[in-house]
């Protein structure tokens, strides 16, 4: 199913937050132009949340209130959506604070894949089956 022009900026936001998933798993392959280290590669991971996942969430989350009445389904997405935001929001944090980053690197590498699969996957096509041309003219406005 194509994407609906009004959820096309969220996929794109999501193809680079996907390269950044690969990017913390441990054993990831090099990427040209991307950190190598650890430490830089959490740093890296901070700065991508600080600049554009945090906007981004809270675009979801407006997105989420407007659409969440639609069906059934979508409803109980947006909560799950929801918690999952506050739970990568929670291991995008603690990656300065930890002994082992690695380690939280590579759980939050999976959890971030999940939580964007889940969006691309069900989501964003149970939005363009379920809302409405209007509603989805909102969501486009939102993220405009």
């Amino acid at each position: 199913m194509k994407r609906h022009e009004a959820l096309a900026p969220l996929s794109r936001e999501h193809h680079s937050t996907l390269i950044l998933a690969q990017l913390l798993k441990k054993g990831a392959p090099l990427y040209k132009g991307l950190p190598v280290d650890i430490k830089e590669k959490a740093g890296y991971a901070l700065q991508q949340f600080d600049t554009i996942i945090k906007k981004h969430f809270q675009h979801e989350e407006i997105i989420l209130e407007k659409v969440k009445d639609c069906h059934p389904e979508i409803k109980s997405l947006a909560d799950e959506i929801i918690t999952e935001h506050q739970q990568l929001t929670g291991l995008f944090l603690s990656l300065n604070s930890l002994s082992d980053p690695e380690n939280t690197m590579d759980k939050l590498a999976l959890a971030l894949e999940n939580h964007i699969r889940k969006e691309e996957r069900v989501l964003f096509p149970l939005l363009q089956q379920h809302c409405s041309a209007e509603l989805l003219q909102e969501v486009y406005n939102v993220l405009h």
